[in-house]
């Protein structure tokens, strides 16, 4: 069976990153939900993509008032936990319909209503959700160098999971850092890692597996037969950010165990939360989107 993973939750039908992303994600029947982690000013971690808040918040208009140099590059790492829960972290995306999902009628309106309460989750609450509903949940490890020290995020999420006492069957760890994961395996080996390849085209002209058992590949890096190999040396390969069922298919039939995509609802079973027994389908021509993790 191949593994569905909503890329920073459905976010092709919520904010992503937000826990409406994260519950679109689980009612459409995907496997598991990924999502990043980085850490605030005051050294909490929170579940955000880019370095700043620019894209995916009102940061622009609510923080407007800031003088400081620094401050006003709007890093997710120059504000406090308080502060960024003061941001609107969903209207976005009804202002702008990303992936044009709204203009199509696959959003319905009662979820567009309430976008605008969504706030940028910490960590914890990211856990604690997943653990509810009794799902899985992929933890992808952001180095934008702000880190207090070397192993700071690395450090910090594992404390999180231990306070939620989510299983830890149900948690993978994944990042283009590939020390982090040794340092998690290291402290938890019962915890899965994954390891991320393909944030730069020139990733793949060094790449060497052999290091961990699961790479995550950007799949318009690589074809079917660069999957299929990895995969008869004994290896695991999912693949990101894959929109398009045929590339998908192709990927499936090459060995992949996973397809990590902006689409989950449209390639599993839509009529069951998730669970262990999906099939892809084949989905009615999503806009594709392949882009860095």
């Amino acid at each position: 069976m191949t593994e569905i993973i909503a890329h920073r939750g459905a976010r092709s039908l919520a904010p992503e990153n937000t826990l409406a992303a994260a519950k679109a994600a689980w009612q459409s029947g995907a496997h598991r939900w990924e999502t990043d982690i980085q850490v605030t000013r005051d050294g909490l971690l929170v579940l955000f993509h880019d370095p700043d808040l620019l894209r995916c918040t009102n940061a622009g208009k609510h923080f407007k008032h800031l003088t400081s140099d620094g401050r006003r590059k709007y890093l997710v790492s120059h504000f406090t936990l308080a502060e960024l829960q003061t941001l609107d972290a969903g209207s976005w995306f009804e202002q702008t319909d990303p992936f044009s999902t709204i203009q199509k009628g696959y959003v319905p309106a009662e979820a567009l209503a309430g976008f605008s309460k969504e706030k940028i989750p910490t960590l914890e609450q990211g856990l604690l959700l997943t653990k509810n509903l009794d799902w899985q949940i992929n933890l992808e490890l952001k180095d934008h160098g702000t880190d207090p020290s070397p192993f700071y995020t690395v450090n910090n999420t594992l404390a999180a999971i231990n306070e939620t006492r989510i299983l830890p069957a149900r948690v993978v760890i994944s990042s283009f850092n590939h020390a982090w994961l040794e340092r998690v395996r290291l402290l938890r080996p019962d915890i899965a890692v994954q390891a991320l390849v393909g944030e730069t085209g020139t990733d793949m002209e060094i790449f060497h597996p052999g290091a961990f058992k699961v790479y995550n590949i950007n799949a318009a890096l690589v074809d079917a037969e660069f999957v299929r190999s990895l995969v008869q040396q004994g290896f695991a390969v999912n693949l990101f950010t894959v929109n398009d069922p045929r590339t998908a298919a192709m990927h499936i039939q090459a060995g992949a165990s996973g397809i990590i995509t902006d689409f989950p609802q449209f390639f599993v079973n839509q009529n069951s939360p998730a669970g262990p027994a999906h099939q892809v389908i084949p989905c009615s021509n999503p806009a594709q989107k392949n882009e860095n993790f």
